[in-house]
């Protein structure tokens, strides 16, 4: 489906460029993204294995990569094995021997760059065989690589998106006075299966805001009733393909006050002035500025609490940022959410999140889900 080959050349081309002379990936969306091995779904309690720490791929300029693999890794994680040479580490390997074998014998004095995600047993053992003077965080070069998507990773964005759209239909009958935002997580998990999402991109919130007294699906008011006369907020994702998906809508509960709608109207002139300032060549804190303004103007600005939004793919937050201290200029067909709420204690909340790419012209949303306010009795 992906070309990982050619992702690998243009490794290999910045590789040699920043005199990188080899680069360790543990398995993450790095890795994904250039060999095609896939991540576990996360886990709350940490899966683990005997040498795990040493589970990853040593990437050199012109060269085939060399995966390290602890056995169980490879039997249970491993469906489809990528090209290049596989180390397999057993249980009673020496572990460090097998990383020595891989990567002792490089020498030289240029940078050897470890991904983010590398165990520490593995970034100390790497500096005892190559010098700790050469290590460097690798994840930055492979991070710009990434964040400019091709065709082929948007139409795997857009099938991301589906099921959670999928899943939103199904949920918004559900969200009338006394639902429980528990129930809506469930209910909202469900159909994202049954469409073909791996998992969620990150933990499912359903959520009426942050105040005292307010309903959290992470809290323990998630199994309370809610009543009439409240505003509830969807945030959740999808994953397919590797790609990642992020999805927010505001559903109201009863009938809402004028002042409610003025604002959920102030909040989508807010995401289209973000949409349409994502440009290619603008400074990402730009569009944030041009995303903020219109909830600035409107005396609410305090109540917009975070950026604008943030670059996604393989990751569901990834660099570049569209927040007050990011001075990226965008790219053609870089993606990012587009995000805007209004969070007032007290009083109301609401927002909606979509994922745009970047054109010439402005932002482009892969979404097509209806973005009206929606009230249910």
């Amino acid at each position: 489906m992906f070309d990982y080959a050619a992702r690998r050349r243009r490794l290999s081309e910045r590789m040699e460029a920043e005199g990188i002379e080899a680069l360790f990936l543990a398995p993450s969306a790095d890795l994904e993204y250039l060999t095609g091995v896939e991540r576990q779904v996360p886990n709350f309690g940490e899966v683990s294995y005997a040498h795990g720490w040493v589970a990853g791929a040593l990437l050199r300029p012109g060269r085939d990569p060399v995966f390290l693999f602890p056995r169980m890794f490879a039997t249970f994680d491993l469906p489809h094995p990528p090209d290049g040479e596989i180390v397999i580490v057993n249980e009673t390997d020496d572990g460090y021997a097998a990383l020595e074998r891989v990567a002792g014998g490089i020498g030289g004095s240029g940078t050897f760059a470890v991904g983010d995600r590398v165990w520490a047993e593995a970034v100390l053992n790497l500096g005892r065989l190559v010098g700790f003077d050469r290590l460097h965080v690798g994840s930055r070069i492979v991070n710009e690589l990434r964040r400019v998507k091709d065709a082929e990773e948007l139409a795997a964005m857009e099938r991301a998106i589906a099921p959670v759209e999928q899943a939103m239909a199904a949920a918004t009958p559900l969200a009338v006075p006394g639902v429980s935002l528990g129930a809506l997580v469930e209910a909202v998990e469900h159909e994202l299966r049954r469409a073909g999402s791996r998992c969620p991109s990150f933990t499912t919130h359903m959520f009426t805001g942050f105040a005292d007294g307010d309903f959290d699906s992470g809290m323990p008011t998630a199994f309370d009733p809610v009543p009439e006369g409240t505003s509830i907020m969807f945030d959740f994702g999808g994953v397919v393909d590797g790609y990642c998906s992020d999805f927010g809508r505001t559903i109201y509960c009863g009938e809402p006050p004028a002042e409610y709608r003025e604002a959920y109207d102030v909040m989508l002139t807010a995401y289209e002035a973000g949409r349409a300032a994502a440009s290619a060549g603008t400074p990402a804190r730009d569009v944030n500025a041009a995303c903020r303004r219109p909830i600035e103007e409107a005396g609410l600005g305090e109540h917009f609490r975070h950026r604008m939004g943030h670059g996604i793919g393989m990751d569901v937050h990834e660099r570049p940022f569209l927040s007050t201290e990011d001075e990226t200029p965008l790219e053609k067909n870089m993606t990012f959410t587009d995000e805007p709420s209004i969070i007032i204690p007290g009083r109301y909340s609401l927002r909606i999140e979509n994922i745009i790419v970047v054109e010439e012209g402005g932002g482009r949303s892969l979404n097509s889900y209806p973005a009206a306010l929606v009230v249910n009795s």
